[in-house]
């Protein structure tokens, strides 16, 4: 059984959460408590476009991905690779944390800041750049841009 429908702006952080497992008296426990829940990635990018206010036209615009790419997705129908995932963040104006949740949802590693191309682009999300905005900043240090731009060393 899973608990009631979390919003994306009342989530509790992962860290909060392992916090009261781990000092939970059993699984059991932790589980009562009625914190754990599944949620889908198609799921999350509707909460997070009715959230913003944003439409899919938007995201396509804004990640550079195709147009039937962005539409599977969404509908649930297929799962990004990780530039395609990062794109898709930027797409939906993410903060550097919804994207992590993005990420892990999509099956993907998460923005490393130990990873010189992942410091950028975590960089560039913190700031509330675009897509191409990131693109630039990563040309600029050398570093595979989004797009598909090979690294320049």
């Amino acid at each position: 059984m899973h608990a009631r429908r979390t919003t994306v702006t009342e989530e509790r952080l992962t860290e909060d959460l392992l916090a009261r497992l781990l000092a939970a008296a059993s699984p059991k426990a932790y589980l009562d408590e009625g914190t754990t829940f599944d949620r889908s990635l198609s799921n999350y990018l509707h909460e997070l476009l009715a959230a913003k206010g944003i439409k899919r036209a938007e995201v396509v615009r804004a990640s550079g991905l195709n147009p039937t790419v962005v539409y599977d997705i969404f509908a649930g129908k297929s799962r990004p690779g990780r530039d395609n995932a990062i794109m898709l963040a930027f797409g939906v104006r993410c903060t550097l944390r919804e994207a992590q949740r993005l990420l892990r949802l999509a099956g993907v590693a998460e923005l490393w800041p130990k990873v010189r191309r992942d410091a950028i682009i975590a960089w560039c999300m913190d700031r509330g750049l675009t897509r191409t905005a990131c693109d630039d900043e990563l040309w600029r240090f050398g570093e595979k841009t989004l797009l598909g731009t090979n690294a320049l060393r």
